[in-house]
């Protein structure tokens, strides 16, 4: 079975082929997606009007993803600092716009646009795991009294994203009496899974959506 060499490539964003190659160093060519987990935090920011005006986010990755790129990094085997780590949380967050930052929102069913995002930041836990975190505002504040949705997915479900279990949304200088529901997505059947093999995914067209289907659906109500 053929093997890639990690030590021929250098460290790149997750989201480019040069990370997939990387990925594969330590797991068959045969693996069938998705090749990236990641647990999601977001935090719902408000302005003094009582509007939507940004999406603080914090991505925690699998073990795999953050033993490559913690490699080599720490001192006397100690974490890695965020100094070490921003070139690389520079270069994700700069990737992730080619895929509208795997957010997507709508204010009562309009997509919200997204400005650039900012105070972003890489960090090794304690527990080795790491956490890319970022901010996304939005070019016009949104309001929330007619609904407010939001997602976080890869379309082609090259990285899973699910919630936290704990405190996965919360709300920033919320007015008062505004609430936040999940509905996750119903899982696949039984037929379905079978299907999900490394044909069918590379074969997924840029538009197909498919992540789509397993995201869970956050929706934000204020009176």
């Amino acid at each position: 079975m053929a093997i890639l060499c990690l030590s021929c490539l250098s460290r790149r964003p997750i989201f480019t082929a040069a990370f997939l190659l990387a990925w594969l160093c330590t797991a068959p060519i045969a693996q069938a997606h998705p090749h990236v987990f990641v647990t999601a935090r977001a935090q719902v920011l408000f302005d003094p009007q009582g509007k939507i005006s940004a999406i603080r986010q914090a991505w925690v990755f699998d073990p795999m993803y953050s033993a490559f790129v913690t490699q080599g990094l720490g001192k006397n085997g100690g974490l890695a600092t965020r100094e070490e780590l921003a070139p690389l949380a520079k270069s994700n967050v700069e990737s992730l716009q080619e895929f509208d930052y795997f957010t997507h929102a709508k204010e009562a069913g309009t997509p919200v646009v997204f400005g650039d995002p900012k105070d972003y930041s890489l960090e090794e836990q304690t527990d080795k795991s790491v956490v890319l975190r970022f901010t996304l505002p939005l070019r016009t504040p949104a309001s929330a009294n007619r609904s407010f949705s939001l997602q976080i997915y890869d379309p082609t479900y090259f990285v899973a994203f699910s919630m936290a279990e704990q405190q996965p949304v919360v709300l920033d200088q919320a007015p008062q009496g505004c609430s936040t529901n999940q509905f996750n997505a119903q899982p696949l059947a039984a037929d379905e899974s079978k299907k999900l093999d490394e044909a069918f995914f590379s074969g997924l067209s840029p538009g197909s959506d498919f992540g789509l289907k397993l995201a869970s659906r956050i929706i934000i109500a204020c009176p």
